[in-house]
């Protein structure tokens, strides 16, 4: 052969493709162009072999697609998947690179008839928005700092271990019970409110949490199930909802009593800081034990200046005082009768015994009045020094009450290890050492036992 210079400049140009480096290329190109796109038609050449995969053919009257549903994305499936159906289909566009044929890896598909999922999910809010179920006066409290709590979720999913990083990082030895149930495909919903109910049969719950990690709205779906929405509503533990993403909703969401935007956040409500809550204890038990040092002192102070006055200090000296007054009295009328004896004997007699029937009754009422004054007075006392006996008593009874020793009475003890530390966790003891247990009424020394002797 015989090539002119034309040619053979032509030929240095040219770029060879393998076949599988041009059919890389225009997969590539495919994909990158259109992704994921919704498709809808009739089903036709429908075809499972022993893998369990479909590969079928979507149609409509001027063109054709060929199309796979892998065993992995047929969870949830409502409907029998043969030729004649008119679905709608979701999937990405891709080329089958050894017959080198382009087609739609299928992530949803679904029959046209029924409507999409998204029909379905405005659909039940709506009946359930009706029925009063987001109504936010239903809404449980959520507990400002639970002890127990519950958790329905995969217990091997992403979910759980948020959670669990959050609540003990945060605040270790809280009381969690795992419910564990599938949280994606066609038996997820049943399994969630199922796990929903046995939690509320359990019982000893402060808040349950409810949720998974992110996912595709179908991924998501079985959280927008009627019958998880009824199990939400009728529980009688507070429910926070944490499904996928921030920007993700679901009817759960909306029927619990609190939405989270993921499970880690669901554990930050829940769940305080546990220095946080120490320190402000702190602050309220020294500003209390202040405020009963103050009203001790003032109650001492006006105990003492009652204690020091004059009544309580010598009550006796007002009967002296009246008694003097008395003495005064009678001598003023004996030098009265003195002065009248020069007035004439005549008159000695009846004036004699007109003063001595005045100063009798004088007498007796003179009498009569201290000890009537005499008898109010101890009365006034005695009241007086009961009502501060009283006033105390209340304040010892408040002070006791507000120790925080106080707490030992009601059956509570505080064990510590032979550092003299307070046993938090069994970690914190060893075999054989030695526990000492205060108790209200004093201390219990006791040794650890590991079951296989000491």
């Amino acid at each position: 052969m015989i090539m002119n210079n034309n040619d053979q400049n032509i030929d240095n140009r040219r770029k060879i493709y393998k076949v599988i480096e041009l059919t890389r290329m225009i997969k590539s190109s495919l994909e990158r162009q259109f992704g994921n796109v919704w498709i809808e038609g009739e089903l036709s050449n429908v075809r499972q072999p022993a893998s369990g995969h479909y590969y079928l053919t979507i149609k409509d009257s001027s063109a054709q697609i060929s199309a796979v549903l892998f065993r992995g994305n047929q969870a949830g499936l409502k409907f029998k998947i043969k030729d004649g159906v008119h679905v709608r289909a979701y999937g990405q566009v891709s080329v089958y690179e050894r017959s080198g044929s382009y087609q739609i890896i299928l992530r949803t598909i679904e029959e046209a008839g029924q409507g999409s999922l998204q029909a379905q999910f405005e659909a039940l809010k709506e009946k359930l928005r009706l029925e009063g179920l987001f109504d936010p006066a239903r809404k449980k409290r959520i507990p400002t700092l639970a002890q127990h709590i519950g958790i329905v979720t995969s217990d091997t999913g992403a979910a759980i271990r948020d959670i669990l990083n959050v609540t003990s990082r945060r605040f270790p030895n809280l009381h969690i019970v795992l419910a564990p149930a599938r949280v994606q495909g066609e038996m997820a919903a049943k399994e969630i409110a199922a796990a929903i109910d046995l939690l509320n049969e359990r019982g000893g719950l402060d808040v349950m949490i409810i949720g998974r990690g992110g996912g595709s709205f179908e991924d998501l779906y079985c959280f927008n199930e009627e019958v998880v929405a009824r199990a939400i509503a009728r529980s009688r533990i507070p429910i926070i909802s944490a499904v996928g993403h921030e920007i993700d909703f679901t009817i759960s969401d909306f029927v619990a009593d609190l939405r989270a935007p993921t499970p880690s956040a669901a554990a930050e409500l829940v769940v305080g800081i546990k220095d946080e809550f120490i320190q402000q204890l702190d602050v309220l038990e020294r500003r209390i034990g202040r405020g009963l040092e103050n009203s001790l002192s003032s109650a001492r102070s006006r105990l003492k200046v009652v204690e020091g006055s004059y009544v309580f200090r010598e009550p006796g000296n007002l009967a002296k005082q009246y008694r003097r007054r008395l003495d005064t009295v009678l001598m003023q009328m004996q030098h009265r009768l003195t002065s009248s004896l020069r007035d004439g004997y005549q008159r000695l007699d009846t004036v004699s015994m007109r003063m001595e029937h005045e100063l009798k009754s004088g007498l007796q009422n003179g009498v009569r009045r201290i000890d009537d004054v005499e008898s109010r007075m101890i009365k006034q006392m005695e009241q007086r020094q009961e009502n501060y006996h009283q006033k105390l008593l209340r304040f010892e009874g408040q002070l006791s009450a507000l120790n925080p020793l106080a707490v030992l009475k009601r059956g509570y003890s505080v064990a510590r290890n032979s550092k003299g530390n307070i046993v938090k966790s069994v970690s914190d003891v060893k075999s054989g050492e030695l526990l000492v247990t205060q108790v209200a009424d004093g201390k219990i020394e006791s040794s650890v036992w590991d079951g296989n002797g000491i």
